[in-house]
């Protein structure tokens, strides 16, 4: 599941190959941007902002988000994809690399001068170098009566985590993910918390958030109900909480562990 984390390993893997680079070839296959030739154009960056990857050529901006199923691959010219070309949102190529965007939820190029601007509503960035804990905090704290699971995973507070860090920060410090920020003891920490864990995944292919690197172990709650508690063998129970009824996400915790 792309989180910040993943976007992060993108982007970082994406910049070490077309940083510097010319396009030779650009080919957005969205509508609204299919004309767009960036052709001739120098990749100067690719970096990331929560979930956000962006790719900053010449004068333009090529921002993309995975959402639930997209990612990018690298190619060297003539090899064959891993995905069905009908997935392919974004071609970008140089002399020694092929670039391909599959699934991505968002596509768009913006002006490079726009694209602070576009962003702008996010939050300060887990794994970036904006990264500020106490406007985070404040952000969280601007909205007491919200479920802490739903202020947590909202972008707008701080960027980069997705369901699965949400659910497994909420377990580990003893909260329901329906518990109100208001009523959360110390909010510091658990922003100190979410930065330590996205960080300490940041280099990793598997996300793990028990130490335990074997699979099936690493995980406390994310996709576990039904399954007993690894602290206390409780089974964990499942439920759906969002900010409204188009986003709802499965939510998961231990009934004895969080209160």
């Amino acid at each position: 599941m792309p989180e910040g984390d993943t976007v992060y390993r993108a982007a970082r893997t994406l910049d070490g190959a077309l940083h510097g680079a010319t396009l030779t070839r650009c080919d957005l296959r969205v509508p609204r941007f299919a004309t767009v030739d960036l052709t001739g154009e120098t990749v100067h960056e690719v970096a990331s902002r929560g979930k956000h990857l962006l790719m900053r050529v010449g004068e333009a901006s090529i921002h993309s988000h995975l959402k639930m199923e997209g990612a990018w691959h690298l190619y060297r010219p003539g090899a064959a994809w891993r995905r069905p070309a009908f997935q392919a949102r974004a071609v970008l190529e140089t002399a020694d690399w092929v670039a391909v965007g599959f699934d991505l939820g968002l596509l768009e190029v913006l002006p490079l001068a726009d694209e602070s601007a576009r962003l702008d509503y996010l939050g300060p960035d887990l794994l970036g170098p904006d990264w500020d804990a106490a406007e985070a905090v404040r952000r969280l704290r601007s909205r007491p009566e919200r479920a802490v699971a739903v202020a947590l995973a909202d972008q707008s507070n701080l960027a980069g985590l997705g369901n699965e860090y949400v659910n497994e920060i909420c377990f580990l410090r003893g909260l329901l993910p329906t518990r109100p920020v208001g009523e959360v003891t110390d909010v510091p920490a658990l922003v100190a918390l979410a930065r330590r864990l996205i960080f300490f995944n940041r280099d990793r292919a598997e996300r793990i958030t028990t130490g335990n690197t074997r699979r099936g172990a690493q995980d406390w709650v994310f996709s576990r109900a039904g399954l007993p508690c690894r602290r206390c063998g409780t089974p964990i129970e499942r439920g759906r909480l969002g900010r409204n009824a188009l986003e709802q996400r499965d939510t998961f915790w231990c009934p004895r562990c969080q209160t």
